[in-house]
């Protein structure tokens, strides 16, 4: 078998495995990006090693261990606890709690901030008996939609930024023109709407609830602040001095400000170094780097080129057509693969039709970010968040099916791409 026929049968299995058993996707980038890189090495005589961006897995790490603190601290379940309490609507409560989890997945990991607010919304279901998965699953998916609108919030982010050398600043403003923010910031209103008249339609007891979240210390919120004051500082300096790199920049101080978050876990909380290293996601850490590596492969082997140039071919290179049906794919793919492979995937591909048909590649990456991170929110396995939230219900007793799911996750879906879809069209073109 020819070496780039052997590359691109285990890349296609690889992503199969992905959906198939997505519980082992770890062990399975790592394994399938071990035996690439023999073969790329072997065959090719480079490493695709060499394609694992650790500027992004500095900033996933930083962020991470920032998000830990955060959660341990009790600061945010506070703050929830203290909105369940002045709202006295429990449909609102329900909403409110989402627009919380949304806002803080800004600047926390998707998964920890689920983690954070879903205790308070399973102390209501219990209060007033109901099944929880329809509230779990509203949380779930408003923290994937929100965490694309900043560099921090979510890994598809991080990945853009990697991709296109953009700052903390440019996701709000990019090349002088509203950016990827806005269009998230659409999708989120848009989508809002679709959440209240599922809930409106449930009838709820009243509910009384007693403040039991107990902040631990303050300092935690004080190192979230001044870490993206940091950031949007550093990305207003290094906007006069273009050869310097932000991503590198920004990884060294989501770090520093990791490590700081260890220290004060250790001499604030009383928590041991290692039990905060341990608590790090590692796994998704390692997944990341695996998917790097099975990207750099097909690339070394020449699949990027083919696969970009044969799309090219088959879509012509009317700018709204190519536009339209990459954020399309992006959004039926994502509903089924783990975002972040395939927008790493995705993403030297873009290049390649930007370079050949003159789609500007802003355009491609925005409305392939919009599709992959919001269309991830259609199915259970579409993202981490979903896939946490479907064991929680699990844990808890609850049984939910896929389309229980789908029913929220479709129609949620739908509002958030269009106006967010319509938006990076019409700025972007």
């Amino acid at each position: 078998m020819q070496p780039e026929n052997l590359v691109i049968l285990i890349f296609l299995s690889t992503y199969i495995l992905f959906v198939l058993i997505p519980s082992k996707r770890t062990f399975v980038a790592v394994g399938s990006s071990v035996i690439l890189t023999f073969i790329c090495i072997n065959k090719f005589q480079t490493s695709p090693l060499y394609g694992i961006d650790f500027n992004v897995i500095n900033i996933f790490i930083g962020t991470l261990l920032v998000s830990n603190l955060i959660v341990e601290s009790g600061i945010a379940e506070y703050i929830a606890e203290k909105i369940v309490l002045k709202t006295k609507n429990v449909k609102w409560t329900i909403l409110l709690l989402c627009i919380v989890t949304g806002f803080l997945s800004m600047f926390l990991e998707n998964v920890a901030t689920l983690v954070i607010v879903s205790p308070i919304a399973i102390q209501i279901t219990k209060k007033l008996n109901l099944n929880p998965a329809k509230i779990l699953f509203a949380l779930a998916i408003s923290s994937n939609i929100q965490g694309t609108a900043t560099l921090v919030g979510d890994p598809p982010s991080m990945l853009l930024a990697g991709a296109t050398g953009m700052n903390f600043i440019d996701f709000f403003f990019y090349k002088n023109k509203p950016s990827i923010f806005f269009a998230v910031e659409l999708g989120a209103v848009s989508s809002f709407f679709v959440l209240y008249y599922i809930f409106s339609k449930e009838k709820y007891e009243d509910l009384k609830i007693q403040l039991v979240a107990k902040i631990k210390s303050w300092i935690p919120f004080y190192i979230l602040c001044l870490k993206i004051l940091t950031l949007i500082f550093v990305s207003i300096i290094i906007s006069h001095y273009k050869k310097l790199n932000f991503l590198t920049i920004a990884g060294m101080i989501c770090l520093f400000y990791g490590l700081v978050s260890l220290v004060v876990k250790k001499f604030v909380l009383k928590t041991s170094f290692l039990e905060g290293i341990k608590e790090l996601d590692w796994e998704t850490v390692f997944f990341l780097s695996g998917v790097f590596v099975l990207v750099k492969s097909i690339e070394i082997s020449g699949l990027v080129e083919k696969l970009g140039t044969g799309l090219i071919k088959i879509v012509g290179s009317d700018k709204f057509v190519v536009y339209t049906l990459f954020t399309i794919f992006a959004i039926l793919i994502s509903g089924f693969v783990d975002n972040v492979p395939f927008f790493l995937t995705m993403i030297p591909v873009a290049r390649v039709i930007s370079a050949n048909i003159g789609v500007p590649l802003e355009l491609l990456l925005f409305g392939l970010l919009v599709g992959t991170t919001l269309g991830g929110n259609i199915t259970p396995t579409g993202a981490q968040a979903n896939i946490v939230s479907w064991g929680m219900l699990k844990k808890l007793g609850y049984k939910s099916t896929f389309i229980d799911f789908v029913k929220l996750g479709l129609p949620f879906t739908i509002a958030a791409v269009l106006p967010a879809f319509l938006f990076v069209w019409f700025i972007w073109k």
